[in-house]
């Protein structure tokens, strides 16, 4: 679980109702008609830019790896493969059907090697599967950054739109007040929808595209030298390419 950004949702949220409480109550800051300008707006812009495969597979991901974080990370993983390799080494190939590991992935390329594939099956395999998935969160990414771009806009619609019913109904002031919150909290939305909920997710699923990138490549340059019958400590050091200078020091003090 992510917790960042499920904290950083709680205190924008917090912030929002406490800001709401202090000043009225929240059905000041309701009204129907901004709801369906922003939402009914947001979801047709997103439906007419992407198309519908792309929204079935990238909005669903896209919201499930926002609050999410990798089993393991790069230094475990290069920990995880040494004891891989040692196990390979000592007592061949097929020792590793009996190894158990979180990652899913990481899974894969051991059963390959335990069944003996080519090298070039294995590589193209894992990088293939690597690269859909990836391509699959980038699309979810990109879903979420259209709506945190398209929901201010929708909400300048709705402003726009209560102003013109406000000013075609000046000679009725009670139905100036409705135009106005119309006006007013169609923006409101669309601002926190984009700002605080799809733009901050969009920016996350970005991140965490990178890390599954360094992650799953890793694991595919592992698993060739595994399948190659490197020693452990050439798949350690080789590996160790991929950490940072800081990390890289302190793996090499705890070995």
């Amino acid at each position: 679980m992510d917790f960042a950004t499920i904290i950083g949702l709680v205190i924008g949220i917090a912030v929002v109702c406490t800001l709401v409480l202090m000043g009225g109550s929240f059905s000041l800051f309701y009204d129907i008609h901004a709801v369906i300008v922003i939402a009914g707006g947001c979801g047709a812009a997103t439906i007419i830019r992407f198309p519908f495969s792309a929204l079935v597979h990238g909005f669903p991901m896209g919201l499930k790896y926002a609050f999410t974080m990798r089993k393991m990370h790069p230094r475990d993983l290069i920990d995880e493969l040494t004891k891989i390799a040692e196990t390979a080494r000592r007592n061949g190939p097929n020792a590793l059907e009996n190894m158990q590991v979180d990652d899913p992935f990481l899974a894969q390329g051991m059963r390959f090697v335990a069944d003996g594939y080519d090298r070039d099956f294995i590589r193209d395999t894992l990088e293939r599967d690597r690269d859909n998935f990836l391509q699959r969160l980038e699309e979810g990414s990109k879903i979420y950054r259209h709506m945190g771009d398209a929901a201010p806009a929708w909400g300048m619609v709705g402003t726009l739109i209560g102003m013109v019913q406000m000013f075609a109904n000046m000679e009725d002031p009670s139905k100036l007040g409705p135009f106005m919150a119309i006006s007013l909290l169609a923006t409101l939305y669309g601002a926190l929808v984009g700002n605080l909920f799809c733009l901050p997710i969009a920016d996350k699923l970005h991140l965490k595209l990178e890390e599954e990138d360094i992650s799953r490549t890793l694991i595919i340059d592992g698993i060739l030298q595994i399948r190659d019958a490197k020693s452990p400590t050439i798949v350690r050091e080789m590996l160790m390419a991929y950490l940072p200078d800081h990390h890289r020091h302190d793996m090499a003090e705890a070995a």
